[in-house]
């Protein structure tokens, strides 16, 4: 997560080769005039002195195209690139730390307007190469994210019909739920697991406010995802419980912390290194939920070593960028049984020989983990019906 102090594929004098492309269209001049109504009501008699002859394509291929220099890749090579990491995006900005300072970026024209199902071409947690424009007086100097590389991992979710990606680059997910103030939503922990599974990171399952776990719920829903193997922990901003445990989780590590509003995942991070002094939100006491007090998701350094993401609760998470059929694959209980279904494409819903609901119902699995699987399955898929 740290950004790169090089970048082999940028700098002057770098040695590259000449490629031919095309303009992108929105640069080119049309091939043929339009509007010869308007032209005609616009002249007297209708009578239009113009060109006798008219080109409807254009003069040559070579005339349409520019020159770049490219490295052995095929990569465009730019003079004066620096290495950094997205810490935070600020409407159409977003701000890349390179290790020095942080620089407020615009997204080249090239890179926002590209076909792609994203919302945003950029998130926090991206690795870019960015070039720095010249210094203006009277002017704050900005960047120009030139590329992002390749994800190595992501957390992603569907919001109106297009892909939000969360985080990327993150090596776990800390999954916050509470025990009160709001009640755990167990199905809501479900999601993210799936989500997280889906995008390459390791989730990990954080129970706070333990402080008000009057009615037990804590231990159970915890208990729940250890014995599938999953790391779990219990904590406290209120008594200290489990913040040490927390910082030995998160140090030396890419980590997001995600969650409903309302249950403390901020606090946590305060608690973590107390100096953030990150915002906290009160409950709703009508509705039991959460103010939002995040806005935006931001990349933070930690002092322990690592980085942690901060991002808005949410009250529902859309996971319909996992296909229907792979669900399955991350629900780690339901492995041992699936060969056995009697069907091969079971959908461990209705059918009949089924392995999984046998399983079920032989208390093997735990009766909400697979209603959590039914509702993510049953669901239109690519709507937010939550």
């Amino acid at each position: 997560m740290a950004p790169r102090k090089d970048n082999p594929k940028a700098g002057k004098g770098r040695k590259g080769r000449k490629l031919r492309v095309p303009f992108r269209r929105n640069r080119q001049q049309p091939r043929r005039e339009k509007d010869w109504t308007s032209k005609a009501h616009e002249a007297e008699d209708f009578h239009i002195d113009d060109a006798l002859e008219e080109r409807v394509t254009p003069k040559g291929d070579l005339s349409r195209q520019r020159t770049i220099i490219v490295d052995d890749e095929g990569n465009e090579l730019i003079e004066d690139l620096r290495s950094g990491v997205v810490v935070a995006m600020r409407g159409l900005f977003a701000e890349v730390d390179d290790g020095d300072r942080i620089w407020p970026c615009t997204v080249r024209r090239i890179l926002r307007t590209r076909r792609t199902e994203e919302r945003h071409r950029v998130t926090v947690g991206d690795q870019v190469d960015f070039r720095v424009a010249k210094e203006a007086e009277g002017v704050v100097q900005e960047g120009v994210i030139e590329r992002v590389a390749d994800r190595k991992s992501q957390l992603r979710r569907r919001a109106r019909r297009r892909v939000h990606t969360i985080a990327a680059n993150i090596d776990q997910a800390v999954i916050v739920s509470s025990t009160a103030e709001p009640d755990p939503k167990p199905h809501l922990i479900d999601r993210y697991i799936v989500a997280s599974l889906a995008g390459g990171i390791t989730p990990v399952v954080c129970m706070n406010k333990m402080d008000l776990d009057d009615r037990g719920f804590g231990a159970p829903i915890l208990e729940r995802y250890e014995v599938l193997g999953y790391r779990t922990l219990s904590s406290s901003a209120v008594t200290g419980e489990g913040v040490d445990v927390l910082k030995e989780v998160l140090k030396g590590k890419s980590s997001v912390i995600a969650g409903q509003s309302g249950v403390g995942k901020s606090s946590l991070l305060n608690a973590v290194q107390p100096d953030l002094n990150l915002q906290i939100g009160d409950i709703v006491e009508q509705t039991q939920k959460g103010r939002h007090t995040t806005s935006t998701a931001t990349l933070i350094r930690l002092r322990l070593g690592g980085y942690v993401v901060d991002t808005p609760g949410v009250k529902s998470l859309d996971i319909s960028t996992v296909e229907k059929g792979e669900i399955e694959v991350h629900f780690l209980e339901f492995q041992p049984h699936i060969p056995d279904c009697k069907f091969p494409d079971c959908t461990h819903t209705h059918e009949t020989d089924c392995a999984v609901k046998a399983a079920v119902e032989a208390g093997l699995i735990h009766p909400e983990r697979y209603e959590s699987y039914v509702r993510m399955f049953e669901e239109p898929w690519g709507t937010e019906n939550w």
